[in-house]
């Protein structure tokens, strides 16, 4: 279970982190404004949020392991989609990527709570970083893609390749599950006060995420970076979140310090961007050293966030369905983020004003952490005894 859960994670970012590292290209190609471009991502976003709130009711009908498997196939139909070098099937591409994005995170919430609940946060953690590690291969390789596949399309259909393999070997796993479920507490809990909190956080981490990912390479080559060296810059940002989403939340599990971690990661995210935005090229370090700062913000938020839901929980229909409302809110609220900085930039002509809604973002995050608190302490499943021996 954990292996297949592993092997899907790879493909949940690899199509949105295909695309910004050929933005620049393609607004050359296709004659898009920064708005226009923005669009793109922010469809991706604002369907996630939407696949999100429809996950529980995937999961009761398909059951969550068959969702899963269903969840990833969607997405890379829409990778294959967006190999039609349009504007249209840009976006066509980018609702589909969205919603099997959206569905299967949720869906995995309630597959770890129900099968591997003893270690969440590092499960949470782990299949973080599987996330993570294929978002930095993209990164990489991206515009070398492009270069050698002959267009910026075919390099980012090609990532539906690793995403088909990867639900194949789930389909081994999710088929001996049952097909469905009879459990309806997979209903939205907008009222539940923990939910709330818990999607106030996912939105904000989720709003500086997609944020930095789509505007990050773009803003070091309006400086007059190459876009090999700012693809290059994004790669290193994804791959310091890898081991901050492993060691992170796996603290945070052992020490029962959830405040704490998610406060010091927040920390290191805001000195990052409030560095990045106000001092770009600082000399012997660089933006390099604001890059791994702002990953460690961003990446060790996601999985905190994930963890805390589980620990919260009573079981998989329940953490589901908060997981459902928090990532959905914060999917939608996320997906207006690129497109909103999109807009700034060409209103304002500068990264300035696009950067402070990162810095709001943290903000609000930080009231979320200090109302979310540390709580009861996340529980870990009971060794049961064992029966007498006779005689």
């Amino acid at each position: 279970m954990l292996v297949g859960v592993l092997l899907l994670a790879v493909s949940f970012r690899t199509a949105l982190a295909g695309y910004p590292p050929l933005l620049e290209i393609v607004r050359d190609d296709l004659g898009l404004s920064a708005g226009a471009a923005g669009l793109v991502q922010a469809s991706a976003v604002v369907l996630m949020g939407i696949g999100s709130f429809a996950a529980p009711a995937v999961g009761v009908r398909l059951g969550w392991e068959r969702g899963l498997a269903v969840s990833v196939a969607v997405l890379s139909a829409g990778s294959l989609v967006r190999i039609v070098p349009t504007l249209p099937a840009l976006i066509c591409g980018s609702v589909l990527v969205g919603w099997g994005i959206g569905t299967a995170g949720v869906l995995v919430t309630g597959v770890v709570k129900h099968h591997l609940e003893g270690r969440a946060g590092v499960v949470t953690g782990s299949y973080v970083v599987s996330m993570m590690i294929g978002a930095s291969v993209t990164s990489v390789v991206a515009v070398p893609l492009a270069v050698g596949l002959g267009g910026w399309s075919f390099s980012l259909a090609v990532w539906a390749v690793p995403a088909l393999l990867a639900v194949g070997a789930w389909w081994s796993v999710a088929r001996w599950c049952p097909p469905g479920s009879n459990d309806r507490r997979g209903a939205l809990p907008w009222r539940d006060g923990f939910a709330r909190l818990a999607m106030c956080f996912m939105a904000s981490t989720s709003v500086q995420f997609y944020g930095w990912l789509t505007w990050l390479a773009p803003y070091y080559q309006h400086l007059g970076w190459s876009p090999r060296r700012a693809a290059l810059l994004q790669a290193l940002w994804t791959f310091t979140q890898i081991p901050a989403a492993l060691l992170v939340s796996a603290m945070a599990e052992r020490r029962r310090r959830w405040v704490f971690w998610s406060s010091a990661s927040l920390v290191c995210g805001l000195v990052g961007t409030v560095g990045a935005l106000c001092w770009p090229l600082p000399p012997v370090v660089g933006p390099w050293a604001w890059a791994v700062l702002a990953a460690i913000g961003v990446g060790a938020g996601f999985p905190l966030g994930i963890s805390v839901i589980a620990w919260r929980t009573p079981d998989g229909a329940r953490a589901g369905a908060v997981g459902g409302l928090a990532l959905g809110v914060g999917y939608l609220m996320a997906g207006t983020a690129p497109l909103l900085m999109g807009l700034l930039l060409d209103l304002t002509g500068g990264y300035r004003v696009p950067f402070g809604v990162l810095v709001l973002a943290g903000l609000t995050q930080a009231l979320a952490i200090l109302l979310i608190g540390d709580g009861p302490e996340p529980t870990r499943p009971t060794r049961p005894d064992r029966p007498a021996r006779a005689g």
